[in-house]
């Protein structure tokens, strides 16, 4: 029966794995072409900035709406709902131009995400042992899309502009939905504590939400940036395959990453990543730029699985559920300041400076988890 278990387990992470993996490409291809052809939209740079951080921002309010309708109405219909609005977001993006009409778009966007990030997360936890296995393959099935789509949308943008791969990527939300046809239709038990408006963040959510700052929102956001200071004209192209390889590396290393954690704690390893991270920071602030990029990426690949596994770990039973949706709001947070950030202290500030600071807050941030871990053990 624990066998049983286990497999179904496995087959509901993989497909709410791959119903992200077919939506993802509509959102990430967008963090590539509105820095670099905002024009094209019809949105200015500052405006590609806010853009970028406001499906993000939306979450942080909607999360708590988007987790009770979970709850309740289960994976399959949370997910089937997400990938359709997925679909006409895609579509929106090619048709569609304007800060306003691009705004609705992103807001939408931001909730179909956050449901159907969570029920990877959920689906991926819902048995304790093989959680961090699970977690890593999640990641890396989440990545393919994403992987294939930007080199390819780089590519496409020379020849023909940035709105014509939109239309194709409304087919592969159109796919995601199909896949989640399959997923379970059962609800999910929520923590019976009382609800406050705002909690706290503990040492992993804190974590979660310095990295959405420094790697999902600063270094992201000034990857093209800096990807333009250095190629000039096929900046498009550098830029796009660096971002492929952020997920080419969740392909290939979140599996490793969380099998690691399986082995040797998730804890100890995220302290080990993170310090490494801090270096790799560093290093892509100053005149490594590719280099730095390249070891940014990779090394956040690794970090994926771990997080979502201590969450588990530390809120066990029907208090999972509400604490992988608590953590994804900080880490949102974060994700949705660091555009923001990047676009007021890029142009002020040196990248070595900045990018310096962002690593130091994320070694700083792990070795907080890794105390947490340590007086828990002790007592």
């Amino acid at each position: 029966m624990t066998s049983q278990a286990h497999r179904i387990a496995d087959a509901t992470s993989r497909r709410a794995a791959l119903t992200l993996g077919f939506c993802l490409p509509s959102d990430v291809l967008l963090y590539l072409l509105l820095p670099m052809e905002s024009e094209a939209f019809g949105i200015t740079l500052a405006q590609a900035g806010v853009l970028l951080a406001a499906n993000r921002l939306v979450r942080i309010f909607g999360y708590r709406h988007v987790l009770n309708f979970y709850a309740r109405n289960g994976d399959r219909l949370t997910c089937m709902l997400a990938a359709g609005a997925a679909a006409l977001c895609a579509l929106g993006n090619s048709v569609l131009s304007g800060f306003a009409a691009l705004l609705g778009l992103r807001l939408v966007w931001g909730l179909c995400y956050a449901a159907l990030n969570l029920s990877t997360q959920v689906l991926a936890t819902s048995e304790l042992e093989g959680a961090a296995r699970r977690a890593g393959r999640s990641r890396a099935l989440i990545a393919l899309g994403p992987m294939l789509a930007l080199p390819l949308g780089g590519l496409l943008t020379l020849w023909a502009g940035p709105r014509p791969i939109f239309l194709i990527l409304t087919a592969c939300c159109l796919m995601g939905l199909w896949l989640a046809r399959g997923l379970p239709n059962t609800g999910h038990d929520l923590h019976s504590t009382p609800r406050r408006r705002f909690n706290w963040p503990d040492s992993v959510a804190l974590w979660s939400f310095i990295e959405g700052v420094a790697l999902d929102g600063l270094f992201i956001f000034g990857l093209s940036i800096q990807a333009q200071k250095i190629v000039g004209g096929d900046a498009v192209l550098i830029a796009g395959g660096l971002m492929g390889l952020r997920y080419l590396s969740e392909l290939l290393l979140s599996p490793l990453g969380g099998h690691v954690a399986q082995r040797f704690g998730a804890t100890s390893m995220l302290l080990l990543f993170s310090f490494m991270s801090a270096l790799a920071l560093g290093a892509f602030g100053s005149e490594w730029v590719i280099a730095g990029a390249a070891a940014v990426l990779v090394l956040r690949a690794l970090q994926l699985p771990l997080v979502t596994t201590l969450v588990t770990e530390r809120n066990p039973g029907s208090m999972r559920v509400s604490a992988l949706a608590s953590n994804a709001v900080w880490r949102d947070i974060g994700a949705g300041l660091g555009p923001l950030l990047a676009g007021l202290v890029l142009p002020v500030a040196s990248a070595s400076l900045v990018f310096g600071l962002a690593g130091a807050a994320i070694a700083i941030s792990a070795l907080c988890c890794w105390r947490t871990q340590a007086r828990g053990q002790t007592s």
